[in-house]
Order: structure tokens, then C-alpha cells, then sequence
């Protein structure tokens, strides 16, 4: 497992990462089909959507756990490509954007990506400085994918 500061195509961020054996593919399946992830992700209990797999643009909400308030919030994808996603979460601000109103959420969340690695396959979470102590929860998770990896 690593904990490192880097930056990312998004700035300075806390990495979280573990190195898996397992093939990239299989882990990019799991981290952007949003049906998956309440089972790997310890905060999210379920997720609407408006499409399974995720890329840029998808929107959605996800209801987090009990320990986190259980309520439902509003996300948005801000990138998906090369093996990396992205997005933005929280209450929506009212913004006037090319004429039309927009509702997007404005908080950047934990990134995603997938590295490979020998064999297998790096998998990395991108966590804002603002949000160090979800670190705890990103290691659970990645622990919970390669599981699930194992599994398939």
C-alpha cells in the first residue's frame, strides 16, 4: 500500500495506492461501473446514474453511508480518459454557463486511476489535500477491489 503527495493533472493530491495481480482492465471495469461501486466503496451505499459505465459528463448522485449523514449527493465526471477518472461532488451551485443554467457540483472528490504494473496493475485514489483523512477509507477500498478482481 502507498501514501505519497504528488501532482496530478489536477494539482497537488494525497495518493493513495496499492499494487495489485491482476489485469488493468479488469480494475478500470470495476472502478467506472457505477453499479460496482457499492461494493468496493465503504461510503457508498447506492448510486442513480445516468449511465452504468462512467466517462466524462456522466452525472448522477450517490447516497453515502450512515456514518457520513445518508443522504443522497448530486456528481458529476469531470474527466475519463487514459485509464483515469475524475469528478466533482456535492450540493449543486446555480451558475449561468453559455446561456443555459447550470447545476454542476463544485467540490472536487478522489480520483481514480489505473497504472500497469509488471503482471498486474497499480491502482491509484487521488484525494484533494482537504480531504487527507478519507485516506483510511480509500486504503478499505482498494483492498476490497483486489478482492473483487481476484474473484472474476
Amino acid at each position: 500500500m502507498g501514501l505519497a503527495f504528488r501532482n496530478t493533472p489536477d494539482g497537488y493530491r494525497l495518493e493513495v495506492s496499492r499494487r495489485m495481480d491482476a489485469p488493468p482492465d479488469v480494475l478500470w471495469d470495476l472502478l467506472t461501473d457505477t453499479t460496482r461501486w457499492p461494493e468496493w466503496g465503504p461510503s457508498v451505499r447506492a448510486v442513480e446514474c445516468d449511465r452504468r459505465y462512467v466517462e466524462a459528463g456522466t452525472r448522477g448522485r450517490v447516497r453515502v453511508s450512515e456514518a457520513a449523514g445518508g443522504v443522497w449527493v448530486p456528481f458529476v465526471v469531470t474527466s475519463c480518459a487514459d485509464h483515469r477518472w475524475t469528478w466533482e461532488v456535492g450540493v449543486p451551485t446555480v451558475a449561468l454557463v453559455r446561456n443555459a443554467l447550470d447545476l454542476s457540483p463544485t467540490v472536487p472528490a478522489t480520483g481514480h486511476r489505473v497504472e500497469p504494473a509488471g503482471r498486474g496493475c497499480r491502482v491509484v485514489f487521488e484525494l484533494p489535500p482537504l480531504a487527507v483523512g478519507y485516506a483510511v477509507v480509500c486504503r478499505r477500498a482498494l483492498a476490497t477491489l483486489e478482492e473483487m478482481a481476484h474473484e472474476r
